[in-house]
């Protein structure tokens, strides 16, 4: 139910195809973030429209509200979020170390206190893991240590290690859900017992953990990392996590680099939390197979458009009356269907429907940048396209 088939090869940029229970995806390939449950303003037969293959569900976020053991008893984040395709849940790794002045961190795990209600919870690999598996998605990310963009090297190696000492703790208690070797509770506020679940209720083949590499900005650390995770392995897939942080874009490009001669040849590489147009395309042509981001909805909803020739602001005076397309080149709602002038017309009267237009445009553009890279990819011209490509969308910003 697991399995990568690499179709092609150009340079380090790659083309192929991942299996998992709920549909294949073809690679490379964007993932819209579902932060809640849903991706933001957008329904799950919006998404699909666009042409999206995998979604991303928040453990960390669905943890607080509804709870997953709410979602469990309503069949599992499939049918909670009626998606029929693949989904991929994060740690909430990123989230609890996030809460800078809300968490204290020691070995066992993140203490901290919900932005919600302010009850103190406790996250460890353990309960990350239990979280995943109540929620129910193809892929679990094991629970890691973030640690800021360009931190210091003796900050980013305890996270690092950290994070290679959690991954231990996250494959034996998933495994010891796959097999139903043990009964599970949920965790209420303050560490209190909450909703039960049952291991048993997903099958072990419904669910795979994928480890994440660590090490910030240091090429030494990141070697570390993933000869650490692979001595752990094997794995279904690797992520690569604390990029796109903040550190500048080539520090990026070379870290993945970096990292693509080790890294296994039939095993998908996602890239965490990198989704702006010209990243997707500067980490395809590093080896990268997966991407995510919430930048496509939260640049949509605040009336900012991504174009081949760079960004548009929808709100801004120039489309007013205008009748083109807001991209000629895109077959999304949106652009198919209405003038860049009405678009305008709904942020300025502040209506729905303007930042869901614009929201489902800019995912269609990440997904069909996938789908563009894929097919040159395979008929061997990616190299050339990209470049041009990357000239293209750049020319307005020089």
């Amino acid at each position: 139910m697991f399995e990568f088939r690499l179709e092609a090869t150009e340079g380090l940029a790659r083309a192929g195809t991942l299996t998992l229970p709920h549909g294949t995806v073809a690679t490379p390939a964007f993932m819209p973030v579902g932060t809640h449950g849903v991706v933001r303003g957008l329904s799950a037969g919006d998404v699909a429209r666009t042409g999206a293959q995998i979604i991303l569900g928040n453990t960390y976020h669905l943890h607080l509200r509804p709870g997953e053991g709410v979602v469990q008893d309503m069949g599992g984040l499939h049918r909670f979020t009626t998606w029929t395709r693949p989904m991929l849940t994060d740690s909430g790794g990123f989230q609890v170390f996030s809460l800078e002045g809300l968490r204290r961190i020691d070995e066992e795990g993140v203490e901290f206190q919900s932005h919600v209600d302010g009850t103190y919870r406790k996250l460890t690999p353990e309960r990350a893991m239990e979280i995943q598996w109540a929620l129910g998605a193809d892929i679990a990310m094991a629970f890691d240590h973030v640690v800021p963009g360009q931190a210091p090297h003796e900050l980013a190696c305890e996270g690092m290690e950290r994070t290679l000492r959690w991954l231990e703790r996250c494959k034996a208690r998933h495994g010891a859900l796959a097999e139903g070797r043990e009964d599970g509770r949920t965790e209420g506020p303050a560490g209190a017992p909450g909703r039960s679940f049952r291991p048993s209720v997903f099958p072990s083949f419904r669910q795979t953990l994928w480890p994440i590499l660590q090490g910030g900005t240091h090429d030494d650390l990141r070697r570390r990392s993933l000869e650490g995770t692979l001595a752990q392995g094997p794995w279904t897939g690797i992520a690569i996590g604390g990029l796109s942080v903040g550190e500048p874009k080539p520090v990026m490009h070379r870290i993945l680099e970096t990292l693509a001669p080790d890294l296994p040849r039939d095993t998908p590489r996602y890239l965490m939390g990198v989704g702006f147009p010209s990243d997707l395309l500067e980490g395809i042509a590093r080896g990268v197979d997966l991407f995510d981001c919430v930048a496509a909805t939260r640049n949509g909803r605040h009336g900012t458009a991504w174009l081949p020739t760079g960004r548009i602001n929808v709100r801004g005076a120039a489309l007013k009356g205008s009748t083109e397309p807001l991209d000629a080149e895109c077959d999304c709602e949106a652009c198919t269907s209405y003038p860049r002038g009405y678009l305008r017309h709904l942020f300025v009267v502040e209506d729905m429907l303007g930042l869901r237009l614009v929201s489902l445009h800019n995912v269609r553009f990440l997904v069909r940048l996938g789908e563009q890279a894929r097919a040159h990819i395979l008929d061997g011209t990616f190299d050339g396209w990209s470049r041009e490509w990357l000239r293209r969308y750049h020319a307005r910003g020089r």
